[in-house]
């Protein structure tokens, strides 16, 4: 089986590692893999070629950031993509996250349209079925169940400084994308596979295959951590890689106010520009880049809290279970789906007392542990690409 992803990064990132986890799984399983790819650069072992030169996606953004046309430049670096995938024939062709600036959609599926491969694509945001945004919930938007427009966050990303495109934007890509006879979409939430159905993909079969993460290496480790910021108390952890309304930092600066003097939250990932501001008993910690370290924390952590208010299958959440720490978010998106009594809860968006009370209630025990590293196991990546394997067969058969 020949199987060509595409993704607008490789081996970074959730999405660019959910990529290569499939390359090395399925070139494990003696198929042949191919990952076309947008933007950075990808790991030795995978084997990937990066669709653009490097100048390409600035200038994509730029004129992005004029006209609000995110998907419809790197027309030439798209024809490339293309006649490739007439030259390789691959017996799959796995979409993941289309916008970045690196691809022009009209090219693609204008092209897809036209062969009989089948088309698999995972659904990482809500973009595909929108005329500009990723995620609506912050503003309510409901006017992609029927047309785009006018948009209320075009100063969002993927950001548009003067126009607002999102009319037209959402009849091309409606148009486009359901031109394409053999298509399955994937999304890693039931949440997300709800909207979509109420989207104009309604009919186009949906499948929900689960985030999985590498518990090889998210699982109870031994640290040093709570010795070493000095925790007397409860240390409350929170991950992510930018820290803004949408991932709830004001939030976390209110919930300081409620939690007791000894215990400390820390936030990993963010900046110093931001860690000046913070009040007392936060502490920041810089993003890492090693998967071990990031292992550390959650273990040391008593409870996870990710108030997140736009968000699809949070990973964060799944590798904090897998190192025995309970969870605590808003219902938000897909976030709570992956709990379970005694490991966990969700509370309304917002709310800061119901997530003060949730950490007292959900601090880590060794039997809050075993549950929750007993409900990881069914968000593993072998969990995952098992699925992928047998949809990929499911669809050629």
């Amino acid at each position: 089986m020949k199987v060509l992803q595409i993704n607008v990064v490789c081996g970074r990132g959730s999405t660019g590692r959910i990529v290569t986890d499939l390359d090395q799984t399925l070139t494990a399983a003696g198929h042949s893999c191919r990952i076309a790819y947008g933007r950075g650069n990808a790991p030795e072992d995978a084997h990937a070629w990066r669709m653009d030169p490097a100048w390409e996606p600035p200038l994509h953004a730029g004129l992005s950031r004029i006209t609000d046309r995110v998907g419809f430049y790197s027309a030439a670096s798209t024809r490339r993509l293309v006649r490739n995938i007439r030259l390789w024939k691959p017996d799959i062709i796995h979409l993941h996250v289309l916008h970045g600036y690196y691809i022009h959609v009209g090219e693609l599926f204008s092209a897809l349209a036209t062969l009989d491969t089948p088309v698999i694509w995972t659904f990482h945001d809500c973009w595909a079925f929108t005329g500009h945004c990723v995620y609506f919930d912050l503003v309510g938007c409901n006017e992609w169940q029927n047309q785009c427009g006018p948009c209320p966050q075009t100063r969002s990303y993927p950001q548009s400084l003067l126009f607002d495109a999102s009319p037209r934007n959402f009849a091309i890509k409606r148009k486009l994308f359901t031109a394409v006879q053999n298509l399955t979409i994937v999304t890693p939430s039931h949440w997300l596979a709800a909207l979509t159905e109420r989207s104009f993909f309604k009919g186009t079969p949906i499948r929900v295959i689960p985030n999985g993460i590498d518990d090889d290496t998210f699982k109870p480790t031994p640290n040093t951590v709570k010795r070493e910021l000095h925790v007397r108390g409860r240390l409350v952890l929170g991950v992510a890689n930018v820290w803004d309304d949408r991932k709830g930092l004001p939030d976390f600066i209110r919930l300081r106010e409620l939690l007791p003097s000894e215990d400390v939250i820390a936030l990993c990932g963010l900046p110093s520009s931001q860690s000046k501001s913070l009040p007392r008993g936060i502490i920041a910690i810089p993003r890492t880049n090693s998967p071990q370290a990031l292992a550390g924390l959650y273990s040391a952590a008593d409870v996870f809290v990710n108030p997140t208010y736009e968000d699809n299958f949070p990973s964060v959440n799944i590798e904090a279970l897998s190192c025995g720490t309970p969870v605590v978010t808003y219902k938000t998106g897909g976030s709570a789906e992956c709990l379970a009594p005694h490991c966990g809860t969700a509370v309304s968006q917002g709310d800061i007392t119901s997530l003060a009370k949730a950490i007292l209630t959900h601090t880590k025990t060794p039997d809050s542990q075993r549950h929750c590293c007993d409900r990881a196991t069914h968000f593993t990546r072998a969990t995952m690409h098992s699925a992928y394997l047998n949809l990929y067969q499911e669809v050629l058969a």
